[in-house]
């Protein structure tokens, strides 16, 4: 059994859960804590993020490298362009964000959370029971140095590069999405997967997995707000309702299909 190692709500896991959906690969799904997380991804692949893919004694590791492993496995429905060209493009995109845009919006996203410990518990203990969002919660202020520390919040000048990143991949998606709503060729495929999971953080698709609880904390919705009215917030609503096929994130065994 294919099993799935994942934190809620976070946009490389978004894109490896969203690839497996597509392709109806039956597969278990396992959320983690982030801080606790730790130990149990270290001592399966030597370092410390996810997701990871366990499967046949394999560790597949990053969301880059699932999505190829799946592509490989499980061609249909593709991911990858066929097009050598548009494969190359797709390929550059997905690097870009997952290299460059996503790691500095990430820092805006959980300096904003942080302020508000309850806030940053809900996103991602969610699905946990209340006794344990709470316990993690007051957990969260001890762990907060050590965060910012593992995810570059040096201060101020990284969360304004953060939304200086926002602005970019907003402003990227809005710019090159054809007629047809996508940014490489004529159909969905794995640069859309890769903006569109990124993008979901500060869009959050209604009814689906990227659909964070609310209310939301203050600071993380004056972030939410401050994008609110960018057509490519629209971009990536329309993309979720025609393609994700999933309203909500869950823990155990894939449905059949």
């Amino acid at each position: 059994m294919i099993e799935l190692l994942q934190f809620r709500h976070s946009p490389y896991n978004e894109k490896a859960r969203w690839a497996l959906d597509l392709k109806h690969v039956p597969h278990r799904r396992r959320s983690l804590l982030p801080g606790p997380h730790m130990a149990t991804v270290r001592r399966l692949s030597g370092h410390t993020h996810t997701p990871l893919v366990l499967a046949d004694g394999q560790v597949i590791d990053g969301s880059a490298r699932i999505l190829e492993w799946l592509e490989a496995r499980w061609p249909q429905p593709a991911i990858f362009p066929a097009d050598a060209a548009e494969r190359s493009e797709a390929l550059r995109i997905q690097q870009w964000f997952d290299e460059d845009l996503t790691p500095r919006m990430r820092r805006t996203v959980l300096d904003a959370l942080l302020g508000q410990p309850s806030a940053f518990a809900a996103v991602f203990a969610d699905g946990r029971p209340p006794l344990q969002r709470r316990a993690y919660a007051m957990a969260i202020p001890l762990a907060a140095p050590l965060i910012r520390k593992g995810n570059g919040i040096t201060g101020p000048g990284s969360v304004e590069d953060g939304l200086h990143a926002a602005q970019q991949a907003l402003d990227f998606v809005a710019g090159r999405a054809g007629e047809g709503g996508y940014l490489v060729g004529r159909s969905f495929g794995l640069a859309d997967l890769a903006a569109g999971s990124t993008l979901a953080v500060l869009a959050q698709p209604p009814n689906s997995p990227m659909a964070g609880p609310q209310p939301y904390g203050a600071a993380f919705g004056a972030l939410l707000r401050r994008f609110e009215a960018h057509p490519a917030i629209a971009w990536t609503r329309r993309l979720y309702a025609r393609h994700r096929g999933a309203a909500c994130d869950f823990d155990g065994l894939s449905a059949a299909r």
